[in-house]
């Protein structure tokens, strides 16, 4: 094992991070921004780096900084959490150059997942089912018309370079698909620096479902159950779930061998995830493979026991895997909630401040991630999770159940701070959610709902919650609903 780690990150993340650090015996080194010279990973870590300024991009994105800092401090490794340089090939070969073990894959076996046309050639090539649409990328329009055409619409267009729900358009007819495909390969071009695209069709009832994998560098892997993120937002997750439910045992099998085989046959190294689109008839198509820890990864760490980090650094450190297939068993079901620091009744635009009070729940199997306590300035800089909320029972009933009582002791107050968990305990009710027959569409679903009436619906047993105050405090409370800060920029993967 590692005698010290740098962690090249911030918010709850890095505090996940430095404390399994600390349970390994490892001193941790925490590399920062000035904005967050005040922050709790700061304040706990062994020794601390400012990198720069609040800016990311000289920041937490300066990788010449981090590797700077890394050998200052005398650190033999790099975490990079989630988000900001975690999947960034480059980087890793950066640390790789420079003496430092970088925890996470080879940097080209990112490379090749991290072009989604690449990842889609290599998953065929190992079984993995895909969604009809193109391998190879489309560089004229007349391509993408001809793909649409064969396929079907609706589709979507995809950067190849894309991540985290960025660098993508749905497109409902032939007539839409110049100006869709212009618009994407401009946006990715800013974004990702590639303009690259490929189109294939698009589900419109589908549930996204992933697989946690843990592979090491002496050819040992396994998975670890599936989780269930449908319940998105312009395709960032907002609440998630393990096992994914309502799917019949040899879905979640061939879902969970498929990955884990699909991950193997290109050298993967650490914890990963591979993502699904799920249709209604339960045909599986890939989607892509992340090359990192998730943000939801407290929900696989609950139903089996495993915590991820503490095997990142070993597999990292060269330690053959520490687990068999067959003593990975889940059991119970969890449910995790992302606490944004956004204003639903303002199109969930970031609402940062600082927090006068901070109380976050507790209780019999609930789990907290977070770094914000009470003072704490929520910065306007970066990425607008705060907090996660997880929690673990012996059925889906009593998780969901559970998740909603965890969320409404959740308190937070401070000038101008909105969360978003009045609108989570809103998707926690509503009834297709309850009965587990919710798709990728709840979220739009309940958003058009504010939009055309005057009321939003509520879950059984409920009374209408006013579309107006979807997204405020509860009635009668003198907090402004909860709230931490943190977690990386837009260009995190989520």
């Amino acid at each position: 094992m590692f005698d010290k780690v740098l962690i090249a990150n911030r918010g709850e993340i890095a505090l996940r991070v430095l404390r399994a650090c600390r349970e390994l015996g490892v001193r941790t080194v925490v590399a920062h921004s000035s904005a967050d010279a005040d922050s709790l990973p700061v304040r706990l870590a062994d020794e601390t780096v400012r990198i720069g300024p609040a800016a990311s991009r000289q920041s937490y994105l300066n990788a010449a900084a981090i590797v700077e800092a890394a050998r200052q401090t005398g650190a033999q490794a790099v975490h990079p959490g989630y988000g900001f340089l975690s999947e960034d090939a480059d980087f890793a070969e950066i640390c790789a150059e420079n003496g430092l073990t970088f925890v996470g894959p080879p940097p080209e076996v990112m490379s090749a997942l991290a072009d989604k046309s690449v990842a889609r050639a290599l998953m065929s090539k190992a079984g993995l089912p895909l969604p009809p649409g193109s391998v190879q990328t489309l560089p004229t329009v007349t391509d993408a018309l001809e793909v649409a055409a064969e396929v079907g619409y609706p589709v979507i267009v995809k950067a190849a370079a894309g991540g985290g729900g960025r660098g993508m358009t749905v497109v409902r007819a032939a007539t839409e698909l110049p100006r869709a495909y212009a618009r994407t390969r401009a946006a990715a071009q800013v974004a990702f620096g590639d303009d690259r695209v490929y189109v294939e069709r698009y589900l419109t009832d589908a549930r996204h479902v992933e697989v946690q994998v843990l592979c090491d560098g002496h050819g040992n892997g396994v998975h670890l159950g599936t989780r269930d993120c449908s319940v998105q937002r312009r395709h960032q997750k907002l609440i998630e779930e393990g096992p994914a439910p309502a799917l019949r045992p040899s879905t979640l099998d061939l879902l969970a061998e498929t990955a884990l085989r699909g991950v193997l046959s290109v050298g993967f190294t650490g914890a990963g995830t591979v993502e699904f689109l799920v249709d209604e008839a339960e045909e599986c198509h890939f989607l892509e493979v992340n090359c990192r820890i998730q943000v939801e990864h407290p929900v696989t760490e609950l139903v089996t026991g495993v915590d991820l980090v503490h095997e990142q650094l070993h597999i990292a450190a060269g330690t053959p895997l520490r687990w068999r297939q067959d003593q990975i068993q889940l059991r119970g079901v969890a449910v995790e909630c992302r606490v944004n620091v956004e204003d639903p009744e303002r199109g969930f635009a970031p609402a940062p401040g600082r927090l006068d009070r901070f109380r976050p729940p507790g209780g019999p199997f609930t789990r907290v991630d977070t770094h914000g306590h009470p003072g704490y300035l929520v910065s306007p800089h970066y990425d607008s999770l705060l907090a996660k909320v997880a929690v673990w029972a012996p059925d889906r009933d009593g998780a969901v159940d559970r998740l909603d009582r965890a969320l409404a002791e959740f308190e937070v107050a401070g000038p101008g701070v909105r969360t978003t968990i009045p609108f989570a305990r809103r998707v926690l009710r509503d009834p297709a959610f309850r009965a587990a027959r919710h798709t990728t569409g709840l979220v739009d679903r309940l958003l058009a709902a504010d939009a055309a009436g005057p009321t939003a619906p509520a879950g059984p047993g409920t009374d209408p919650v006013p579309a107006a105050r979807a997204g405020a405090a509860p009635a009668g409370r003198t907090s402004v609903t909860a709230a931490p800060a943190g977690g990386p920029p837009a260009r995190r993967t989520r």
